[in-house]
Order: structure tokens, then C-alpha cells, then sequence
């Protein structure tokens, strides 16, 4: 399988490794002390926010003919990929595994960051859901059943953890056969389950629009209360982000997936695992199931542990402050696969010039090649890895003390962050020992 990590090492930061994982501890920590001293009330209004975008926009945008030619090319750019993984050649070169690991699993960052939530218009099957529901001349909210609200995110948590289990543990996973039955799995659940449940079952029951409309809160664009589009500030465009049942789930599978991903590249687990009786299948399933526990069972007490000492009974304190974790999630993905996506995103794209030629570049190798001049820049690598992983946590620290001064009595908010803030240090310094230990 293609590596998953970024070019540079600890050995190529301009500063001793322990030095910089104490001063990013620090700078978080620090980060804690300004805040309480300078921001003592809310400053964040989620969707009542943000400055309307002029009116010939916001009509482009919510044009029915626009939305159309959005997800017609998502439609085309799928059906055009599912050339490769059909009749394509049992190979690394196949362009499948690049565009489905890369193109779409990493790429979806970058997407959501810069267009906000368009994976909802750009998602191949919820257009095709669309398609029949107006061939059938039913609405595509209308489904056999009504969908518990209890079952809340849950569905795209467990979608999430299955689709980074086949990423990271599965065997054979850059295989034809294992990557077209785990998308038959897929395509089958969720088409399935939106005609049960209606088009709202994309929403919560397909990990990559749950996936892809979490990472979109990170950006500036964002939907008023009164149904302007607008330009927000990234964060207030987060504070919108409403709690509900999985949401804590969601949030520490991809934390926690993507520090198993750290920690299984690393030379200790690799030389661990190759000496035990027990197949590494079975050894990864369970360290995978053990990250994504130690998160959600570390933050979930934090916050709860964070309502005693502010004398805040509430019940649903994770869910309230989940959003906080999101920045995190996204300096992780920024820091381990920013070359991924670069280096191989090249790549995926030559092969899918011509999908049936299995490696061969149909234009000639001197007109698309992969341009790898970043592989000279590994100190500069090394710091945006650090300082991605440091800024995602000072972005949760930001997000987290303006939830906690609006929620907890103001002389105790302060105390109520200290379990949250311990908590995130101890991400901080484990996500940087995870980056770089292989």
C-alpha cells in the first residue's frame, strides 16, 4: 500500500524534537492563560452570523441549473472512475486506489476547506437517489420509514471506522477484489438505506458526507438563519455546529484513526506485531478499535469531569463541545497526508487519463509526469507537519474556552476548562511522538 506519511522526519526539524514537542505543549498551555485573561465572555453566534455575499452569488449558487451541472459532474467524474475498479487491471497503477484513498478520502479536506459543504450537491449517490426519486415522481425526502432521532451520526461513525479499517489494517486492501466488495458494501447500504429512510439518511448514514460537512465547518462559507449565504469567520462558522447523537463518535474515530495511522508505521509496533502468534489483521482491528476508544473515552470524561468542577449539570456536555475537537481532527489530516495528497494526487491523476491503461500515461510521459520537487523541501515539510498539529489544537483550545464561557458560571469557567486543556496537551504531545516515529 501506498506509505501514508509526509516526507520529512524528526530528524529534519530545525529544532531538537523534544524541544519542539515541550514548546507545543507550551504554546497550548500558554494559549489557556490568554484566553482567561482576555476573553471573558462569548464572542462566537454560529448561524445567526456573517456577512452576506452580494446577491448575484447567492442566486448562482441556489440556481437549480447550477446545482445540476455540480452533481452531473460529480455523477460523470464516479462513473468515469468505476471504468478503473470494473475492468481495470489488478495493479498498484490502477487509478482506482489512488482516487478512491487520495482523491476523494484526503481530498475532501481541501474541497470542503475552500467550497464549504458542495460534497452534499457533489455526492454521487445522493444524485443518483435524486434521479429515481423524479423518475418515480416521489420526493426524496419521503422514505418507507421514519429514521429514529436517536440514531443521530452513529451510522457514519461506524461507516468512518470501516472505511480507515480497509485503509489501514485490512489485507490485500490496494487489491481489485477487496476495494470493489467493500464499495458494493457501501454503495448497497446506503442507497438502501435511503430508500427506507429518505435522502436525510445521506446525511447521517454516508461516512464521507458526514465526513466531508464536518471538515466544511473549518471554512468561511456558511448558510444564515435567514438563508443568506455568507462569509463567516472558520471559527464561528464551527460554533454553528449542533450536538447530536454520534457526534462524539464521529469526531473520535477520525482523531483516533488517523493517530493509529502515526502508530502503525511506527518500527516499535511493526517489530511488536511481526513476533506475536496472532495475525497482524487482528492485531491492527484491535489497536484501531483501542485509538478511537482512548479518545472517546478520554474526552467524553474530560468533559464531564469539566461539568462538575464548573457545577454544570448538563447532560450533553460532549456533544457541546465536540466541535472543539474538529480543528484538531484537521491538523492531523493536514499534517499526514499534506504529501500524500500531493505527491500521489499527481500520480492518480496521469493514470486517470486513461483508466484502462493501467500505468501507462496516454499522453506520453514527457507531457504529464509527477512533479516531486517537494521531496527537496523536508525541514520545510517537518514544520507545517508540527505546526498543523499545533495550530489544530490551538483552534480547539479557542473553540473550546468561548463554549465554556457561554455554558459555565463565569467564575467557575476557567476551573471547568482544565480537564479539556489537559487533555488536549497530552493530543498535542502524543500526535507529534505518533508523526514522527516512524
Amino acid at each position: 500500500m501506498i506509505p501514508l506519511h509526509g516526507i520529512g522526519g524528526r530528524q529534519d526539524l530545525p529544532v531538537p524534537f523534544g524541544l519542539a514537542v515541550g514548546g507545543a505543549a507550551v504554546a497550548v498551555a500558554l494559549s489557556f492563560v490568554v484566553l482567561g485573561l482576555a476573553w471573558r465572555n462569548p464572542k462566537y453566534r454560529g448561524d445567526a452570523s456573517g456577512v452576506p455575499l452580494p446577491r448575484a452569488i447567492g442566486r448562482l449558487i441556489d440556481a437549480g441549473w447550477f446545482r445540476w451541472v455540480v452533481r452531473l459532474f460529480g455523477l460523470a467524474t464516479f462513473l468515469y472512475a468505476m471504468v478503473s475498479l470494473m475492468f481495470g487491471v489488478d495493479r498498484l497503477t490502477n487509478p482506482i486506489f489512488g482516487f478512491v484513498y487520495i482523491l476523494v478520502w484526503v481530498g475532501l479536506v481541501p474541497i470542503s476547506l475552500v467550497f464549504g459543504p458542495v460534497w452534499r450537491t457533489l455526492n454521487p449517490l445522493r444524485t443518483i437517489h435524486l434521479l429515481f426519486s423524479k423518475l418515480l415522481r416521489q420526493p426524496p425526502s419521503k422514505g418507507l420509514l421514519e429514521l429514529p432521532s436517536w440514531v443521530g451520526l452513529w451510522p457514519a461513525t461506524l461507516g468512518i471506522f470501516a472505511f480507515t479499517w480497509l485503509e489501514l489494517v485490512a489485507p490485500d486492501r490496494a487489491t481489485i477484489p477487496v476495494l470493489q466488495a467493500w464499495l458494493a458494501l457501501y454503495f448497497v447500504i446506503t442507497l438502501f438505506g435511503a430508500v427506507l429512510f429518505g435522502d436525510r439518511w445521506f446525511a447521517q448514514g454516508d461516512p464521507f458526507e458526514a465526513y466531508a460537512t464536518l471538515m466544511a465547518r473549518m471554512s468561511p462559507w456558511g448558510r444564515r438563519t435567514d438563508g443568506a449565504l455568507v462569509l463567516r469567520r472558520p471559527l464561528e462558522n464551527l460554533d454553528s455546529l449542533k450536538p447530536q447523537p454520534g457526534l462524539v463518535g464521529i469526531v473520535a474515530a477520525l482523531l483516533g484513526s488517523t493517530a493509529y495511522d502515526g502508530f502503525s508505521n511506527s518500527s516499535a509496533w511493526i517489530g511488536w506485531a511481526q513476533n506475536q502468534d496472532v495475525s497482524m489483521t487482528w492485531l491492527g482491528t484491535g489497536a484501531l478499535i483501542l485509538f478511537i476508544l482512548f479518545v472517546l473515552v478520554t474526552y467524553s470524561g474530560a468533559t464531564v469531569l469539566a461539568g462538575r468542577l464548573s457545577d454544570s449539570s448538563r447532560k450533553a456536555l460532549p456533544g457541546l463541545f465536540a466541535h472543539s475537537v474538529v480543528p484538531i481532527a484537521f491538523g492531523y489530516v493536514v499534517a499526514h497526508y499534506l504529501t500524500l495528497l500531493i505527491l500521489e494526487g499527481q500520480r492518480t491523476l496521469i493514470y486517470l487519463s486513461d483508466p484502462l491503461s493501467n500505468g501507462a500515461n496516454v499522453f506520453g510521459t514527457g507531457l504529464l509526469a509527477v512533479n516531486t520537487g517537494i521531496t527537496n523541501h523536508s525541514t520545510a515539510i517537518s514544520v507545517i507537519q508540527v505546526l498543523a498539529v499545533v495550530c489544530g489544537h490551538l483552534l480547539g483550545v479557542i473553540s473550546a474556552h468561548d463554549r465554556a464561557v457561554a455554558l459555565f458560571p463565569r467564575a467557575k469557567a476557567l476551573a471547568g476548562q482544565l480537564p479539556l486543556l489537559i487533555v488536549m496537551v497530552g493530543y498535542t504531545c502524543g500526535g507529534l511522538l505518533l508523526l514522527f516515529s516512524s
